[in-house]
This record gives structure tokens, C-alpha cells and sequence, in this order.
């Protein structure tokens, strides 16, 4: 029990260490030097001896520091800024329903920000929500967002687990209006007194149009030109000049629309927040006196809880006791449920299948892996790609615009006595219809949110639409080795001693290795304690960085490390150990020397293996269209050889130290590749944020890797990322597709105006149309697989 405790708490130590990010100018916060204990590897500055010859070397302290500070400046991406934490005060997040366009969100926000309580908001069209920070009541905001025709409710911690649904009446609306409509219509048929239709006409128009008229009227006062200013204009102008049914027409397909686009944005969003679901409300927590069952928020860690056969597990956790199956496809996305015993990592969200499971927590509710999933996934739908930043400005720029050329065309051919006053000013009207650029502003938020829903269930975390975008146009991918492509849990395959026997280099070797988790070191432990071979009286522990480690036995010192420790550091000839040097390299075998700044007194061979999937998935990377497969590793040449040859792929740089990777991926991105990274968090994060795109892998149990890469791939393997680039390259060819699809559309309906063969209902249809379809092609993304 111990010694799972033991591990639990290094993860948690790992956690608060001064962590490199990219958001924060790509430098790591000064530590003291290094100290007893201290190494070049691991989140906790913890390594081995062969640090320098594994991929996990990643020192933060010493020469290799200023890796972290020399990421160049044209690398670092846009949107990675670092964001202030909110207070505790005044900020606070709202659900806001009944948003079906970008501009929506746009009037909103005017319109609030002209309030004096209301310090700064920020409205998100794409996950429907708002924070924002005011000094007044909740419910003066809820009146505020109301007189604007939408709903807005203050998400909480429970709050936010539930869905959007259609506001009440929503469809009883269309439904009335289109009953008066019709009346109106079947009315002028028979010949029905032209008041009377005009009445039906009118009545219907008020119905269906009050709520757009609403909001058109705090989007003129906020200085705002959207979709509902247009056809308010539109159904009025049409009214004005006698014809009501084309008015009463517009205004209930506008209506209809918005209904079925606002329904259909939901479901998108939605699929979101059904990671929200995941997770019990309950647990079964364990005391003196048995079983109790509690609210998940009231259990903290260290607590112990039961989950039985066939529940969900509700809290992240260490198993004590129990032998079980556990599906964790919720999470990590794999498809094939994980054997789980004591001292197994479990995740809040995953189903418990044939066992009961004691767990000791280690995080609370608000602090699981599900959770800072569902954080990071609603943060992501917020950033906006490249695309959908350009398509936004050029919508705010085009509309206006639109909206001037509408009202010359009214009032400036009949000036000039060039056809009729009526003719040109319903030609104006549609004109206003036309302006709304409502599908081509929908066309990448939508399938934006689509595909990093739909990925979010299959366990791949993409932070943004500029990670999506970037994910589709990558054509080169570099991976990190060990832990990566390979299993990352090396084993000794061979021992040796010089003069000494191999129990005693294991000693020696287990005494310097024993302050550090990393792979190597571990290896050389647990061989050490197969072997019953115990340590000896070790002190003074220090950490080489980039080469090895040291430490002083009976008052000597002793290292471990790789060749370059020995000859350039201890200056000793490896002549007479060369044959076997270069027989165990060539094997494949990753080797640390042990001995004095005297003599060698032997050396220890560790291997690892490659992963079952990694060779497939290379494979389907590159029939997805990756041009160029790359691995980047601190070992050796024979290693790095064999492991590629297995791997499959097209080329290897061996030798590696951290900043020697970042030199590699410079060198690919000078040969004209757009190239994405893979690693395992904070040990490759230089690579990382170097590359074009950093993919992180094991997201699930890393809190750096979530922190560090643009994508994460919750399960520890790489079966995710040839889904992750055809997803992206889908989205980018759906994106095209809405765009060219609006455009063209628009392009039409202005063309049809001037012959005349345009009508305002026809107008509104196209309009309204377009925005559905759009919608609709969106949504394909959310059933790829």
C-alpha cells in the first residue's frame, strides 16, 4: 500500500513543479540549483543515469535551462497568450439560449457593455454562453439578455450539466403565424374582403415577427446591424408599400428558420455538454461504519469509496483492493475495456464492468480528468480558427455595406426617374434580405464545435479551431521514442562487471538510481530487486544533466551514465570496451556505464519494445496523406535503427538532447513540411512547442500534457491520431464547402434582383435555406469515427 501511496503523491508533486508552457513566453520559472537527489528527467526533476541517451531527458535546471528560453519567437503561436485567472468577485458564466448567428452574440454584447454596471463581457456564439463582470443582481442581467429575445441562466456546478432545450413555445410561434397566414392566403382566394386578409396578414406578422422586432431594436440601439434589423426592415418595408403577403411571408419562414437553426446549433452543443453526463452525481463512500452513499462534492481525497459491478466510477482514484474490467472508452477513447488491480490509476467517467473496486481518491470532483476535459473542451470552442476569424470580419465589414447599396437602390434610380418609386424600393428590400450573411458566419463556428465534439468522445482533446485547422494542413509528423513509439517500460538484458561482479554493479547502480521514477531507472530497480541485490550506503545524489548521475559511496563518488559522461566529463578511455560497446548498441539495447572518475566498473543494457499499435498506426497516418514520418530520440544509433525499422517510419535523428530536437523539427519545417510533434508532455515540451502542432499522448493521467500540447490524446497510444488528421482534414473540406456554398448563394440571390426575378419570400428562403444546409453539412462531422 505504500508504495502506491508513494506514486500518487510523486504525480501530485509533479503537478505544482514550475511547469513549462507556451502561453508564458516559453520560460520556466528559476529553481535553486541542483540539489542531493536531484536529476535531469521526469516532471519531478527527477531522472537517470541515462538520461541523456532517452527521450524523457528534459533537465530544467543547469545548461539545458535555457532550452526552454531559446523556443524562437516566430514559433510561438497566435492565441497562446497567457489568460488571467478570473477572480472570485464579480465574473460569472452564463447559458445563453436562442443565439443562432455570430452577430447575435455581437448585439449582445453592445448592448450590455452600455450598461454602467457591467465592467467587461464576452459573448460565445459557438458554446452559448457569456461571462461577464457586473456589480448588480443576476436577475437584472436575465431581464437585460431577455430584452433582447434570448434566455440567460447562471451556470453553476450543476447547472451546467444540463442541456439546452427549446424555449417554451417555440415551435407554437411559427405554428400560429403560419395558420394566420394561410387563412390570409385561402381568404384572397375567395374573394374575402381585402381588410380582412390584410388583418390576417398583419396578425401574423406580429406574431411570428415581435420577437425579431424586439431585437432589431436593441441591435439599432447598441449600434448593431444583424440578421433581425434586415428582415425587420424588410417585413415593414414590405407592409409599407401594400404588400403583406410577401411582408407576412418573409416574416414567418424567418421564424421557421430561426427555429430550425436554433434547435439544430443546440444539438451540436449539446453533444458537448453530454460529457457532463459522465460522471455520477453519487459514490458509495466508506467509513468506520460502513457504507454511505454521498453527493461527489463532499468526498475529498484520501477518501475511500466502493464502486460495484456495472457503476460508473465517480471520482479519479488509486484501486486498494478488488480485481476488475474497466470500459475507459468515455475518456481515452479505447475500445477494448483495461484490467485493473491494486494499484491501477482509474478515471472519474469510466464504467466499472465485473468487480467491486475500493478506490482511494486523489482528486475531487472539480479536479478530475473528465473535468478539466469538459474545462478545456468549452474553453476550446471559444477560440476561434484563422478562417473563422477572417469570415467574422469580413461579415461586419459586408453587411453595412450591404445595408448602404439597399438604400441607394430605394431611393437613387427613382430620383433620376429610372423606373418606378415601388419597383426599386422592393428591389432595396430584398436587398436588405439578401445582406444577411447568416450561413457564410455559421459556416465555421458549426463545424468547428462539431468536430471537437465528436472528438472529445473518442478521447482526442482539441484545444481550439486553430489546433483543428493546423491539424488538417500538417503533411509531416515527429515523434518523440521512448513512451511514444515504444512501451516506454524498459527491462535490463544484459549485465557485466569489469574486475567487479555484476551483484555489485547492480549495487552500485541501484544506490545512485534510487531518488529517480524514470523508465531507466526503474528497469535497473526492478531487476535490482528480482535479484534481491540491495542497495549500498549512498549520499550526496546529483544529477548530470544531459549524461548521467552521481553519487558518493563511502565517501567516493560514483556515476552512472552514457559514453559522453565518461570521455568528456571524466575523461576516460572506453577503447577497451568498445567492442562490446558497439555489439550491445547495434542489439538495440540502451547502455548506462557504471563506474569511478578512475576506472569502469561495468555496464547495464536496457531495452524497451515498441508498442503493439504503433506500427499501424504509422501506417494509416501515411494513407491519410502524412508525406513524411520522423523520430526524434536521445539514444543511440542502434537503437534508434531498430526501432524506426519496427516503427515503419522514413527516417530517425539518434543522439538527441532536448534542444537538439527542436534543431531537428527546424530543419524538417526548412525542407517545406508543415509538422506536427508527438510527445509525452513536459519531457518533449520544447518539440512541442516548436512544431507547427503539438500532439501530446496519456492526457488522461498527465496534467502537463494537457497544459503543454495544441492536441492531447487521452489514451497512452497513438491509435487516436490518424482519426485526429482525418477529422481535421474533413472539417477543413467542410469548412470550404459552407463557404463556397454561401457565397455562391448569395452571389445568386443578388443577380436575381436586378432582372427582377427575385422575390422578398424567395430571398428569405435562399437565405434561411442556406443556413440549414450549412448547419446540416456541419453536423456530418459529428458521426465520423
Amino acid at each position: 500500500m505504500k508504495d502506491n501511496e508513494t506514486v500518487e503523491t510523486g504525480k501530485k508533486e509533479a503537478k505544482n513543479p514550475p511547469a513549462f508552457k507556451k502561453s508564458l513566453d516559453f520560460t520556466v520559472t528559476a529553481t535553486s540549483s541542483p540539489k542531493a537527489g536531484d536529476s535531469c528527467c521526469s516532471n519531478a526533476n527527477q531522472g537517470s543515469s541515462a538520461c541523456c541517451e532517452e527521450d524523457h531527458c528534459s533537465s530544467m535546471s543547469g545548461e539545458n535551462a535555457g532550452v526552454y528560453e531559446r523556443i524562437p519567437q516566430e514559433r510561438r503561436k497566435p492565441g497562446d497568450q497567457a489568460e488571467a485567472m478570473e477572480p472570485n468577485g464579480s465574473i460569472r458564466s452564463y447559458r445563453i439560449e436562442g443565439m443562432d448567428c455570430s452577430s447575435c452574440a455581437l448585439t449582445l454584447e453592445n448592448h450590455l457593455k452600455e450598461k454602467p454596471y457591467v465592467k467587461s463581457v464576452s459573448v460565445h456564439f459557438s458554446s452559448a454562453t457569456m461571462k461577464i463582470d457586473h456589480g448588480n443582481e443576476v436577475t437584472d442581467i436575465v431581464r437585460e439578455v431577455d430584452k433582447l429575445g434570448y434566455k440567460a441562466s447562471l451556470i453553476t456546478k450543476r447547472r451546467g450539466q444540463v442541456e439546452l432545450q427549446p424555449a417554451k413555445g417555440a415551435s407554437s410561434v411559427p405554428l400560429l403565424s403560419g395558420a394566420l397566414l394561410a387563412l390570409g392566403y385561402l381568404g384572397s382566394l375567395a374573394g374575402v374582403t381585402a381588410w380582412l386578409t390584410m388583418a390576417l396578414y398583419a396578425v401574423s406578422m406580429m406574431i411570428a415577427g415581435y420577437k425579431p422586432a424586439k431585437s432589431a431594436f436593441y441591435a439599432v440601439q447598441s449600434r448593431s446591424l444583424d440578421m433581425n434589423v434586415l428582415m425587420t426592415a424588410a417585413a415593414l418595408g414590405a407592409a409599407f408599400i401594400g404588400e403583406w403577403l410577401e411582408g407576412a411571408t418573409v416574416v414567418w419562414l424567418f421564424a421557421v428558420g430561426n427555429m430550425l437553426q436554433t434547435r439544430s446549433i443546440d444539438k451540436t452543443r449539446n453533444t458537448l455538454r453530454s460529457l457532463m453526463d459522465l460522471t455520477p452525481d453519487d459514490a458509495w463512500l466508506k467509513t468506520d461504519s460502513g457504507l454511505a452513499r454521498k453527493p461527489v462534492e463532499a468526498i475529498s481525497a484520501g477518501d475511500r469509496i466502493v464502486v460495484k459491478p456495472g457503476e460508473k466510477i465517480p471520482l479519479d482514484g488509486v484501486v486498494l483492493e478488488g480485481l476488475s474490467m474497466v470500459n475507459q472508452a468515455p475518456i481515452t477513447g479505447e475500445s477494448v475495456p483495461v484490467d485493473k488491480e491494486p494499484g491501477s490509476i482509474v478515471y472519474a467517467g469510466s464504467l466499472n464492468a465485473n468487480g467491486s473496486l475500493e478506490i482511494r481518491v486523489t482528486k475531487p470532483a472539480d479536479d478530475t480528468a473528465v473535468a478539466r476535459i469538459i474545462h478545456m473542451v468549452e474553453e476550446a470552442q471559444d477560440k476561434k480558427a484563422p478562417t473563422q476569424t477572417f469570415v467574422d470580419q469580413f461579415a461586419r465589414i459586408y453587411t453595412p455595406v450591404v445595408f448602404i447599396l439597399a438604400l441607394l437602390i430605394m431611393f437613387v434610380p427613382p430620383w433620376f426617374a429610372v423606373g418606378s418609386w415601388s419597383e426599386w424600393f422592393y428591389r432595396g428590400l430584398e436587398l436588405l434580405v439578401v445582406a444577411c450573411p447568416c450561413a457564410l458566419v455559421i459556416s465555421t463556428p458549426v463545424a468547428i464545435v462539431s468536430a471537437i465534439g465528436n472528438a472529445a468522445r473518442q478521447g482526442v482533446l482539441i484545444k481550439g479551431g486553430s489546433s483543428l485547422e493546423m491539424a488538417g494542413k500538417i503533411d509531416a509528423v515527429a515523434f518523440d521514442k521512448t513512451g511514444t513509439l515504444t512501451e516506454g517500460k524498459p527491462k535490463v538484458s544484459y549485465v557485466t562487471g569489469f574486475g567487479i561482479p555484476e551483484e555489485e554493479v547492480v549495487s552500485i547502480a541501484r544506490t545512485i538510481e534510487e531518488h529517480s521514477r524514470h523508465p531507466i531507472a526503474s528497469a535497473i530497480m526492478e531487476y535490482a530487486k528480482e535479484q534481491q541485490i540491495r542497495p549500498l550506503s549512498g549520499e550526496s545524489y546529483q544529477a548530470i544533466a544531459g549524461k548521467g548521475a552521481q553519487a558518493s559511496i563511502n565517501g567516493k563518488p560514483y556515476f552512472a551514465g552514457n559514453a559522453r559522461l565518461f570521455q568528456e566529463d571524466l575523461h576516460l578511455s572506453l577503447a577497451p570496451i568498445a567492442a562490446i560497446l558497439s555489439e550491445l548498441q547495434r542489439s538495440g539495447n540502451t547502455l548506462v556505464i557504471i563506474g569511478t572518475d578512475q576506472e569502469l566498473l561495468g555496464i547495464i543494457a536496457v531495452s524497451d519494445t515498441i508498442r503493439p499499435v504503433t506500427a499501424a498506426a504509422i501506417s494509416k497516418l501515411k494513407a491519410a496523406g502524412i508525406r513524411q514520418t520522423v523520430m526524434l530520440t536521445g539514444d543511440h544509433e542502434g537503437t534508434a535503427a531498430k526501432i524506426s525499422k519496427q516503427a515503419g517510419v522514413d527516417r530517425y535523428l539518434a543522439g538527441l538532447l532536448p534542444e537538439d530536437k527542436v534543431e531537428g523539427l527546424r530543419q524538417l519545417q526548412h525542407e517545406g513540411y508543415t509538422i506536427a510533434m508527438v510527445g509525452d508532455g513536459i519531457n518533449d515540451a520544447p518539440a512541442l512547442a516548436s512544431a507547427d502542432l503539438g500532439i501530446a499522448m496519456g492526457g488522461a493521467g498527465t496534467d502537463t500534457a494537457m497544459e503543454t500540447a495544441d492536441i492531447v490524446l487521452m489514451a497512452d497510444n497513438l491509435e487516436r491520431l490518424p482519426y485526429t488528421v482525418e477529422l481535421s482534414r474533413k472539417a477543413l473540406a467542410i469548412i470550404k464547402q459552407n463557404i463556397w456554398f454561401s457565397l455562391i448563394v448569395k452571389a445568386a440571390a443578388l443577380l436575381l434582383i436586378f432582372p427582377g426575378w427575385l422575390t422578398l419570400w424567395i430571398a428569405v428562403l435562399s437565405d434561411t435555406g442556406a443556413a440549414l444546409i450549412v448547419i446540416l453539412n456541419s453536423m456530418r462531422l459529428l458521426r465520423m469515427k
